[in-house]
């Protein structure tokens, strides 16, 4: 067969392997839940592609990319995935999974699964960080004008970049008194407002669920806005209670499960 012609025919079966599942079910409602409320589980899962997927041809990576797309759809009902490219801006994975959860064995179930699919073979585990989402601890006794300022919407458009950081705080972080630790996160906040608009953060609690305690993640379409948020509060009291910060960073693009798999097909 010509060069011409199996690259032909390797766009018709991708193109039906992009579109093939379009009328899988997917609980949109609950994935505003999962997203929104406290008390869901927030798992990241990060994997390289093995050297064998880099030889495969274009037939058996389709095959296993099919795959991988029946066991995302299969699971979108109990839990909520989002997908993230990696490769290119980070070394330690190439592709990565934010899974949130009422129950954390659904996640649990989603990475079984995805191991014991005809892609699992050609995916490596890269790292796992578990942690939950809870209420704001120290928002409510914040001044008023703070609370007004962190509702404001963020800017409208893509965002593209999404960052994940682990952290870990000190013992002497935890042996501080409450309203200790609520002074120091109020200069925490103020020092982050200047970027609330550009930047979107979620927070992961871990202690407990993981090796740290927190993990935090980021969106936004402007990574200067993003640098300059870090090294603002690098500078605030808070800051210096910190053991882990990072370690790996993970840094990537957001895609959907069909420009993730398009990409990984090439």
């Amino acid at each position: 067969m010509s060069r011409s012609r199996c690259a032909g025919l390797y766009a018709i079966v991708l193109c039906v392997l992009l579109g093939g599942w379009v009328s899988a079910s997917y609980a949109a409602a609950d994935r505003d839940k999962l997203l929104s409320e406290p008390g869901i589980y927030g798992t990241f899962a990060a994997f390289g592609l093995t050297e064998e997927w880099g030889r495969l041809d274009a037939p058996a990576k389709i095959a296993h990319l099919t795959a991988l797309k029946g066991v995302v759809e299969q699971h979108r009902e109990k839990v909520a995935i989002d997908l993230y490219l990696l490769r290119g801006l980070s070394d330690h994975a190439d592709v990565l999974f934010r899974i949130h959860a009422a129950d954390l064995r659904d996640s649990q179930k989603f990475l079984v699964d995805l191991h014991a699919s005809p892609m699992g073979r050609y995916l490596k585990g890269a790292g796992v960080l578990n942690g939950m989402s809870k209420k704001a601890n120290y928002v409510p006794g914040f001044p008023d004008q703070m609370k007004a300022d962190l509702k404001t919407a963020s800017e409208p458009g893509p965002v593209p970049y999404a960052i994940v950081i682990p952290i870990r705080k000190s013992a002497e972080w935890w042996a501080l008194d409450q309203e200790k630790r609520a002074v120091m996160m109020k200069e925490h906040t103020e020092a982050a407002l200047p970027y609330h608009k550009t930047v979107k953060r979620k927070l992961y609690h871990s202690s407990g669920l993981d090796d740290l305690d927190f993990i935090t993640y980021f969106e936004t379409s402007n990574l200067e806005d993003f640098h300059n948020l870090i090294l603002s509060l690098e500078k605030v009291k808070e800051f210096q209670y910190t053991r882990r910060f990072g370690h790996p960073t993970l840094l990537g693009t957001s895609k959907s499960l069909d420009q993730l798999i398009e990409t990984l097909a090439q």
